[in-house]
């Protein structure tokens, strides 16, 4: 039998473990940024997913039912077994913490999803334009085309203070992508099953927080799952794209920080 990887961790706070899972192609610094939103008494976990930061990668096939499987386990690792927890995921990570919270809804204290995956595949999502109302030609001009092309594909906010965001949180967590374990990924990228066909419904405190100019995910598909989660509380954030948090923290953050007061009361 194969040993799974480790999780690299970075661990802020003391109380209820808050397991954070980021998407695709980054590392746990893409949601750091949103640390001091945090109420007092949760226990933030950030992780590297297999083949992102110091995480190694999976063994073969290593695609998304195996790295859920391995969340699964990790999250029980570092949390014990029993125990309770939070769970908060972006992007593809939405999708881990879906299916992680499906399988044990009783220990899990709360979820939030930012721009969350909820059909894997694509070409089955409702997708937004991805339109940049305030194109800034002076800072995208400069930039080298291999730091600049995911900031401009991705976000909608191109200002100085966004790039900024985006090269201290993002950036280097995309060069430390294993980029062969990603292809892998790529070519098993669905769910063994829908995570909320298994649940049915989850009363805990849950943030659902989706983009207008969402290309990647779209900000249609999150509201079908709001029957499975009656006390959620759902948000589309204008202007922003994919990466919301980068393009439009001031309206990300006092959301977070609502959802996890709700944790701890």
């Amino acid at each position: 039998m194969v040993a799974l990887p480790e999780a690299y961790t970075v661990v802020k706070g003391e109380g209820l473990p808050v397991i954070v899972a980021h998407g695709m192609g980054v590392d746990h610094r893409s949601l750091m940024m949103l640390d001091d939103a945090f109420a007092p008494g949760t226990k933030r976990i950030y992780l590297d997913l297999p083949g992102y930061g110091r995480t190694p990668a999976l063994p073969e096939p290593g695609g998304l039912p195996e790295l859920a499987q391995w969340f699964f386990e990790t999250v029980n690792a570092l949390v014990g077994e029993g125990e309770r927890f939070a769970l908060l995921g972006n992007s593809m990570g939405g999708a881990l913490v879906r299916d992680t919270l499906s399988r044990e809804p009783g220990r899990v204290a709360g979820m939030a999803l930012i721009a969350p995956v909820v059909d894997p595949v694509m070409s089955h999502r409702n997708l937004a334009k991805h339109v940049v109302a305030d194109p800034n030609p002076q800072l995208t001009g400069s930039l080298p085309q291999d730091k600049v092309i995911d900031f401009v594909t991705m976000g909608v906010n191109q200002s100085f203070d966004a790039w900024r965001r985006y090269q201290r949180y993002i950036l280097p967590g995309t060069k430390l992508c294993d980029r062969e374990a990603n292809a892998r990924l790529g070519k098993r990228y669905w769910l063994d099953g829908v995570p909320e066909e298994r649940l049915g419904t989850y009363d805990g405190p849950t943030l659902i927080v989706t983009a207008q100019q969402d290309q990647i995910v779209g900000h249609e598909d999150q509201k079908t799952l709001l029957k499975h989660y009656p006390n959620a509380v759902y948000q589309t954030i204008d202007p922003s794209g994919h990466n919301i948090h980068v393009d439009n923290p001031e309206a990300v953050k006092p959301l977070v920080a609502a959802w996890s007061q709700k944790l701890v009361r």
